[in-house]
């Protein structure tokens, strides 16, 4: 950070607070060449994602639409859906990619649903890959029985 003062290159930080809620730092700095005082803000950069549907149409990807689904899935049941939702988000900025089907953003849900709680995920899953019939929704229960069979073999 260049000094507005006299322009040198180095600095020390002097003060450093949360702004926003967190989302920021407010940075107190002392130019290392003049001694002057002047004040930052570091903001954490977020990539924007965007949802590709089934369609092939492109939406930015919405935190509060996906909340909803989770919601519903976890109605009445001990799992926290922000939670679940936040993780997920943080796991999109963290991969830095720009673009995911909706289907990988399902399948992600699942996959954390499926540990977390079982009913969650059933009810979840029974929507989005759209159960038609009885023996569909039974093989998905059988295959999670196998699945917590294997587990607790481990």
């Amino acid at each position: 950070m260049n000094c507005p003062a006299c322009g040198f290159a180095e600095s020390k930080v002097v003060d450093s607070r949360p702004v926003n809620d967190g989302a920021s730092i407010r940075r107190r700095r002392e130019c290392l060449q003049c001694q002057k005082r002047f004040t930052t803000f570091e903001i954490m950069e977020s990539v924007q994602i965007f949802v590709i549907k089934k369609n092939g149409e492109k939406q930015l990807f919405d935190k509060s639409k996906l909340l909803v689904g989770v919601l519903k899935a976890t109605q009445k049941r001990p799992v926290n859906a922000e939670e679940i939702v936040n993780q997920i988000e943080q796991e999109l900025q963290n991969t830095l990619r720009h673009e995911i089907t909706s289907g990988e953003l399902g399948e992600m849900v699942m996959d954390i649903l499926r540990e977390r709680d079982e009913v969650a995920y059933v009810r979840f899953a029974s929507v989005y890959r759209e159960f038609n019939d009885i023996d569909t929704f039974m093989s998905e229960l059988k295959s999670l029985k196998r699945r917590q069979s294997r587990k607790k073999a481990d």
